[in-house]
């Protein structure tokens, strides 16, 4: 069941809802349960065959919390032994479902056989529940973690908000808010909250990002079909492809954000404008992260960190980013995409050292440093980007070399084009072919191109310049973490106003309207 339908907003929603505050009259423990066994309904509308794996986990990973949590104090070592025994089960249950046709494909790559594959479905979110898991049995050994409530385990792992798409949730978040009496009567201004962020975040999802996925899917797939592929389409395609991830990774996390508020429960901040990020490092602490945060906690620091010297630090921070590169999918691009931004930190973090000794690292007006910054940082994650949506590494070279003008324009650009602009097109030798404007962007899409342009500037501006959900209702800070206060828009927007409800009804009016057919969301097949 998808957020951005219709019904899961007018017949799940309303349902789920109401049974909760109704039988958490009763019962707060049965209110959970009622919660928990509607997240498992949400959850098997997919699949219901893949409802017994997720349960089956739950179990497993449950007793292994008990047991390590039982043995810490008396046996440590044997508590060790059990916490790599139920790790190592967690990983190869993901990895049989996720990475054993990848292997099986670069077997037979490198071998020359022809392995069959096999026939296995992905079940959805498996990454995301098998990760809150893990981390929830190294709390447990920590002792940061203790749980004996079945029916509050189940609801955190299962809790519908994150089950799918995130956020990966930590047991001392989530299991104060479920034992809170406050958290089993309903409380207005939440919901009004809760239904403020949700609004904002499906209309990214459906009147933004689902805008521009024609955009990208025409560019990407006509080089897939190996087309010919030129500046200008390649550019719109890649742009296309940024910004639809951008808005649907950010619609849903606001969605999640503000469904869960209705519940009288914060979940964590995922994304946080990383577009705006002036360095890579800045970015991994803004796109996703509570991911980057797992990934530092639980892998990164474990192998060592920055504890060990620069040479090991950049080793782990290259492995730490190539491993969750093929956590986002069984493929070599994604691979790659994790080994450049690990090249990208490690760059980061030298030229922070390098630049700080030769004492100019603030050489410059800081509006100059932030924005070549910034700048270096959109076209970094832009390239890497192609990699993350090309099909194989011909389709990524060729949207690259069409990037770079290897491949020439389109002799509908040229025509609007200043003459010594064109100029210099001739003097670099560029060809120019007469293939007309944007013909894969705008073909595939069926907009004009100055639709697509105007698309695709609606979008950067949002991007760049506009505060952020979290940042228009810090006021009432909608997730755990504080928001600071933007610095411009400030004020203008309250949940509990009638101009701001009004609005909102409006945007939500206008999102429900522009469903016009099932879309997942991007971070549904991660």
């Amino acid at each position: 069941m998808l957020y951005n339908s219709y019904e899961f907003i007018f017949l799940y929603l309303p349902l789920v809802f109401c049974g909760f505050f109704l039988v958490a009259r009763k019962s707060h423990q049965l209110a959970a349960l009622w919660l928990a066994l509607a997240s498992l309904f949400f959850y098997g509308w997919w699949n219901p065959k893949f409802v017994a794996l997720l349960v089956g986990s739950i179990l497993f990973n449950f007793g292994a919390g008990y047991l390590i949590g039982k043995r810490r104090e008396h046996d440590p070592a044997e508590a060790k032994m059990l916490l790599i025994g139920a790790i190592t089960g967690n990983l190869a249950l993901l990895g049989y479902f996720k990475y054993t046709n990848f292997f099986i494909t670069t077997f037979n790559g490198l071998s020359g056989q022809n392995v069959l594959m096999l026939d296995i479905i992905l079940p959805l979110g498996i990454s995301f529940f098998t990760f809150t898991q893990i981390a929830f049995l190294v709390d447990v050994y920590r002792g940061i973690a203790k749980e004996y409530r079945f029916v509050h385990y189940l609801l955190f792992v299962t809790y519908f908000p994150h089950l799918i798409a995130g956020p990966v949730l930590h047991h001392k978040q989530m299991m104060p808010q479920f034992a809170a009496k406050e958290t089993y009567r309903i409380n207005w201004d939440n919901v009004a909250i809760g239904l403020t962020i949700f609004a904002l975040g499906l209309c990214k999802k459906v009147l933004i990002a689902d805008s521009l996925e024609p955009i990208a899917n025409g560019v990407f797939n006509g080089a897939h079909r190996g087309e010919n592929l030129m500046l200008f389409d390649a550019w719109a395609g890649a742009l296309a492809y940024a910004f639809q991830l951008y808005f649907d990774f950010s619609g849903y996390s606001d969605m999640a954000i503000g469904l869960s508020r209705m519940f009288n429960v914060k979940l964590p901040l995922n994304f946080n404008s990383p577009y705006r990020a002036t360095s890579i490092i800045d970015f991994w602490r803004r796109w996703h992260i509570t991911l980057s945060t797992f990934l530092r906690d639980y892998l990164y620091i474990p192998l060592g960190g920055n504890r060990q010297g620069v040479a090991r630090r950049h080793a782990n921070l290259m492995l730490t980013m190539l491993l969750g590169g093929l956590w986002h999918g069984a493929n070599w691009t994604f691979v790659v995409w994790g080994g450049l931004h690990g090249v990208y930190l490690v760059i980061n973090h030298l030229w922070r050292v390098a630049s700080e000794r030769m004492g100019i690292r603030k050489l410059g007006p800081a509006w100059l440093r932030a924005g070549t910054g910034w700048l270096i940082t959109f076209l970094c994650a832009l390239v890497a980007w192609v990699f993350f949506r090309a099909e194989n590494f011909n389709d990524a070279s060729m949207m690259l070399q069409a990037m770079a003008g290897m491949r020439g324009l389109s002799v509908g650009v040229s025509a609007h084009l200043p003459a010594a602009v064109m100029s210099l097109v001739h003097s670099l030798k560029m060809p120019v072919e007469l293939l007309g404007f944007l013909p894969l962007a705008t073909g595939a899409s069926g907009l004009s191109v100055l639709e697509v342009g105007l698309l695709l500037l609606m979008a950067a501006t949002i991007a760049w310049t506009m505060p952020n959900t979290q940042q228009l209702l810090h006021r009432v800070q909608p997730a755990l973490e504080p928001v600071a206060r933007p610095a411009y828009f400030a004020g203008l927007w309250s949940a509990s106003s009638l101009s701001s409800r009004i609005a909102v009804g409006m945007l939500l009016g206008c999102a429900i309207f522009a469903i016009n057919r099932q879309s997942t969301f991007l971070y549904f097949q991660f």
